[in-house]
């Protein structure tokens, strides 16, 4: 089969040809209808040197995935070849205290390291994608996989970095997402669903990205720079925002978010850009928490698959031939995709 694979650190990553893996005990052998392109790829082909905890080269990317169960080992049940699932990316060791609890992206032990991450485990951009378990595995119902690959990542990460604020939303609140991309869209769209009497602003560099942004459900959309810092802090009264979601990660952006928040509020750091956060006495704001979730568990990518099902989110997507994942990867980085580039390997 063919699987686009990272065959060297600072090196293209290549399409090649690999074996078709057999699964074995417990395990499940999904044909891959969508794998998700994500900044964290762009991260790990970039690396100056080899990424602690990641095991050499090659390996297959493709960490957001969905697809149809082709074959199932030994003793899986519940599953039937052609059933649409989506996999949850995390994998844990499943038996550590986080694991049993759901929260297998937080693993003790392998540190939720899934699929296309270095962590041992080849990811979806291949015909083909091995499943060590089949409690990875959600069923899609109706929806289309080629569709669905990014409620995995996007969607779930989103999902998590919302939902644990909450209790800050509601009538009167503000949340700020910096960052407008596939990844912003999805979270204006799960504070939508999620909270939909607070006021959500959206902050970019990019005019489009924020018109994409108002049609997902942003009140106000503005262009980065001081301006947005002074419109933000004007609508909530000098006091800042309940909830600061920075989907980029960069100085720039962090600084912008100690900016808006305010006290008692949350700064949510999700994007993997590599900045810092000025912390002093009084940035963040007093008592303002700062969190950096990573993905999310099992059963709240299953509350994802049912916010699609309802029709509540939807994902942009541009779908692109497994053979052209270099150029999909291209526009990632030029910031040219307007939603979420996912390879399609069976198109």
């Amino acid at each position: 089969m063919r699987a686009f694979q990272l065959v060297g650190w600072r090196q293209p990553p290549e399409l090649r040809e690999v074996p078709v893996p057999e699964p074995g005990p417990g395990q499940v052998l999904v044909k891959v209808a969508g794998a998700g392109a994500c900044h964290s790829d762009l991260h790990i082909m970039q690396a100056p040197e080899p990424l602690h905890g990641f095991t050499a080269p090659p390996f297959t990317l493709g960490h957001e995935n969905a697809g149809w169960v082709e074959r199932l080992g030994p003793g899986v049940t519940g599953f039937e070849p052609g059933d649409a699932v989506i996999v949850y990316g995390s994998w844990g060791c499943g038996i550590c205290t986080n694991c049993r609890q759901g929260q297998e992206n937080y693993c003790q032990n392998f540190g939720g390291q899934g699929p296309g991450l270095g962590g041992g485990h080849d990811g979806g951009m291949a015909e083909y994608l091995l499943v060590p378990a089949a409690r990875y595995l959600i069923p899609l119902g109706a929806l289309d996989p080629r569709q669905a690959a990014p409620l995995s990542d996007a969607g779930l990460t989103s999902y998590h970095a919302v939902k644990r604020s909450l209790h800050l939303l509601g009538p009167g609140s503000t949340a700020v997402v910096i960052g407008a991309g596939g990844l912003g869209q999805m979270t204006i769209q799960m504070l939508r669903a999620l909270s939909a009497a607070t006021t959500v602003v959206a902050v970019d560099t990019d005019a489009g990205k924020l018109e994409t942004a108002k049609r997902m459900g942003a009140d106000e959309a503005l262009l980065s720079g001081d301006e947005a810092v002074t419109r933000i802090m004007d609508m909530t009264g000098q006091q800042g925002a309940q909830l600061v979601l920075d989907m980029v990660g960069i100085d720039p952006t962090l600084r912008m978010a100690a900016q808006v928040a305010r006290i008692l509020g949350h700064l949510t750091i999700v994007g993997l850009g590599g900045g810092a956060l000025p912390v002093n006495f009084s940035s963040p704001p007093h008592e303002c928490s700062v969190a950096s979730p990573y993905w999310g568990s099992l059963t709240e990518l299953m509350d994802v698959i049912t916010l699609a099902q309802q029709e509540r989110i939807k994902v942009l997507v541009e779908h692109f031939p497994l053979q052209r994942a270099d150029e999909a990867y291209q526009l990632l980085h030029d910031g040219r995709i307007h939603g979420r580039a996912v390879i399609t390997p069976h198109a």
